[in-house]
């Protein structure tokens, strides 16, 4: 059977009708015109006839009730082997991470190529070595805690922050 053939029901010819109020405020209809086409609108009894109501006005064309789209059929070897192909290139992008990470840990990053202490270490012990000699052991001992305090703090900070 021709779906356009199909009787209609109220909701599809309110539906018909709020698209003719619209299509008359946008100036596309005059008065005249609306009241013919809600009449027209109220009478049909097919979807044939609702379409020709709103044949020669813009938008988009109403389908005929209770007629669907054919449902596409979907090619399932087709969508297995995109999702393999998809996962397959899922894990070698992962594992290029990785190699790249892995190479970066070994091949050591700008910032992180100097080995010995922190630059400040001998900076304090030659200040530890002239207080020492110029200001008494007074000034040796405060330049002598800092020192440890910084070297310790060096230590710790390699061990946690440089581990990978």
């Amino acid at each position: 059977m021709d779906p356009n053939e199909l009787r209609i029901g109220d909701a599809e010819r309110e539906q018909t009708m709020a698209a003719l109020r619209e299509h008359f405020a946008q100036g596309r209809l005059t008065h005249e015109e609306l009241d013919e086409r809600l009449d027209q609108a109220l009478a049909s009894k097919t979807a044939r006839d609702l379409a020709k109501v709103t044949a020669d006005l813009p938008g988009p064309r109403q389908a005929a009730p209770g007629y669907r789209e054919p449902v596409p059929q979907y090619d399932m070897d087709g969508w297995r082997e995109a999702m393999t192909a998809h996962r397959q290139q899922m894990r070698s992008m992962h594992q290029a991470q990785r190699e790249m990470r892995r190479q970066w840990r070994h091949q050591g990053h700008p910032w992180r190529q100097h080995r010995g202490p922190h630059p400040i270490l001998p900076v304090l012990f030659v200040f530890m070595m002239l207080g020492l000699i110029f200001g008494g052991f007074g000034i040796f001992k405060v330049l002598f805690v800092v020192w440890l305090g910084v070297m310790l703090f060096s230590l710790v900070h390699r061990r946690f922050h440089h581990r990978r």
